[in-house]
């Protein structure tokens, strides 16, 4: 049987990140006069930190000052997770039962390396990731599929032998133009605005390396 891979988002898939980000994004739009609110947030979610700040700003800034802003939140974001960190119900369990499994394991991740490498390090699993590309790695952010294209290339397994667990509609959008399979955790999005993935679950505690072997061969 040929080798199977699971690609992990990382903010809300490993790590329960979302107030981290939040509150760096407000500390950061509040240093420039600006609000910034949870529907923007959630506007925003799975797009890389230079993508979200271009959205709003790009024709206000030069590239230089929105690579500046980008950093700044990136930091405030480290700050706080440092503070707090969250790993994902069932995330470590699900990581260890997919190696033990035989699965190949990889990140795909909007954020910056400095970002993720913190995440892998707090969940004390970063040798069980043959792949890690980060928002760093691609010129083109979730929707579009060039992170997880790059993780499948790195890890040597071809797309359709792929699944990808994210919490985004942008993620999932990404894995399926990408031609893998998209499993969807609810949580920062719910179950109708993710509904065009192969498969949604509550919690990460619902999938095992049998049900997604299952879902990947459909």
């Amino acid at each position: 049987m040929s080798t199977l891979a699971i690609i992990f988002d990382m903010d809300g898939v490993l790590v329960d990140s979302y107030e981290a980000h939040f509150a760096s994004w407000s500390r950061m739009y509040g240093e420039l006069g600006l609000d910034y609110t949870e529907q923007d947030f959630a506007a925003d979610f799975g797009r890389t930190s230079r993508d979200i700040i271009r959205r709003r700003l790009g024709d206000q800034l030069s590239d230089v000052q929105i690579s500046e802003l980008d950093a700044r939140k990136e930091a405030f974001f480290r700050d706080s997770l440092r503070e707090h960190f969250t790993t994902m119900e069932g995330a470590i369990e699900l990581i260890d039962a997919l190696s033990a499994d035989g699965f190949l394991l990889g990140v795909g991740s909007s954020g910056p390396p400095e970002n993720v490498g913190l995440c892998l390090e707090k969940l004390g699993r970063r040798e069980k990731f043959a792949a890690v590309v980060t928002g760093e790695d691609v010129r083109r952010g979730k929707p579009d599929p060039q992170v997880f294209q790059m993780v499948s290339d790195r890890l040597g397994v071809a797309p359709e032998r792929c699944a990808v667990i994210e919490d985004a509609v942008h993620g999932i959008e990404a894995a399926q133009r990408a031609g893998m399979k998209g499993i969807a955790l609810v949580g920062t999005a719910n179950r109708e605005q993710l509904s065009k993935a192969d498969l949604i679950v509550e919690s990460l505690r619902d999938l095992s390396p049998r049900s997604v072997r299952a879902l990947i061969s459909s």
